[in-house]
């Protein structure tokens, strides 16, 4: 028998985990002389209170849900994928290539054929350590990591000698041609009567991460692939003895990982940058890893959990505009969250479930 219900270890325990975080981010402000409340206002204001604010929310969001959903579907493998950030710039590469070398005719076009080069670009660049991890034992982790650090290397020599225009001082490639621009989310809505703000990054990727959700809830919960991912994750010797390959299934795990971490390229560097810079990845592949655990590895609770993370850096950035409080501070707090969400999980768990045993004990 379950300790508490489902509905409490996917909704009670993070809410309480966030409610925890910001309180003790409220000391925190407090200390440093600001009115906590006047801040969380003005992160709600910031983030949500405008389609200005929404914009750069849902854009932010769009990123997290691709890197949660990299980091959930390896997690239900029993992988614990910390290279999203590397996928993600490798990824990167290839949207770029396929933007600047193909001459495409629509944007649609475009979008399918940069989502592909991005995912192959990041599937490739998690292959390798899944397969030193199936077949030389390698941590999943310590190899993912070194991975992060040899794509920022080797996108840097890149795009310094191989894709910068002549001429540019700028470690960037450039201009993706107008026949591969995304439309935003502004435009969309405002062609159907429905006034947004049209200056904001978000852009037509957010529906891709959309069906992105639905694809990887069906495969890990509506197919024998999905079932001998989660098999092999709750238990690798059960696995086997039931004739499931380790190899294959850390393999497929991985390339999946690694192609939806890639796919996060067609938002930031294909919709919002419309070319490919150093350091577009901002750390969202990092994010991914809080993402997923916040939700709980369930595509649904992945894109709640994406959203948060959207508000607190639309938010945080508001606060550091408005506000004497630094933008170190904003981290601090978006830390917090990770903190108590993740690491801290089991402090707030322990306890609910406690409640929940007494209340059944109490019951009979």
């Amino acid at each position: 028998m379950d300790r508490m219900p489902g509905w409490a270890d996917a909704l009670l325990v993070p809410l309480i985990s966030l409610l925890v975080a910001f309180a003790i981010s409220s000391l925190v402000i407090l200390a440093i002389g600001e009115n906590p409340w006047e801040a969380m206002k003005l992160m709600v204001t910031g983030a949500l209170g405008s389609s200005y604010g929404w914009g750069y929310t849902l854009y932010y969001a769009t990123n997290f849900i691709f890197t949660g959903l990299a980091v959930s579907v390896a997690f239900h493998a029993g992988l614990f994928n910390i290279g999203g950030e590397g996928q993600a710039t490798l990824g990167g590469l290839g949207v770029a290539l396929a933007c600047l070398f193909v001459p495409w005719p629509h944007w649609s076009l475009a979008l399918i054929g940069a989502a592909a080069m991005g995912a192959a670009f990041g599937a490739l660049w998690a292959a390798l350590p899944a397969w030193l991890q199936a077949r030389r034992g390698s941590h999943i982790v310590i190899t993912t990591i070194m991975f992060n650090f040899i794509a920022a290397s080797l996108l840097n020599y890149v795009l310094v000698n191989v894709l910068r225009p002549t001429g540019s001082m700028d470690p960037a490639t450039a201009r993706f041609p107008a026949g591969t621009n995304l439309p935003g989310i502004g435009d969309m809505l405002t062609a159907i009567g429905i006034p947004f703000a049209r200056t904001t990054p978000a852009n037509i990727s957010l529906f891709v991460a959309i069906g992105a959700c639905i694809l990887v809830w069906a495969l890990i919960w509506r197919t024998r692939l999905g079932y001998e991912i989660r098999a092999f994750g709750k238990s690798e010797k059960a696995a086997v003895y039931a004739g499931i390959s380790p190899v294959r299934i850390t393999m497929l795990a991985m390339l999946i990982s690694g192609a939806l971490a890639g796919l996060m390229a067609i938002n930031n560097v294909m919709g919002e940058a419309e070319r490919l810079v150093l350091n577009s990845v901002e750390g969202a592949g990092f994010i991914g890893i809080a993402v997923a655990l916040m939700g709980r590895s369930h595509p649904f609770g992945v894109l709640l959990a994406a959203l948060l993370f959207g508000f607190l850096y639309q938010g945080g950035a508001e606060l550091a505009l408005w506000t004497s409080i630094p933008r170190e501070l904003i981290t601090v707090i978006q830390a917090l969250v990770i903190l108590f969400t993740g690491a801290l999980d089991n402090m707030v768990r322990q306890p609910v479930e406690a409640l929940f045993l007494r209340a059944r004990k109490g019951a009979k």
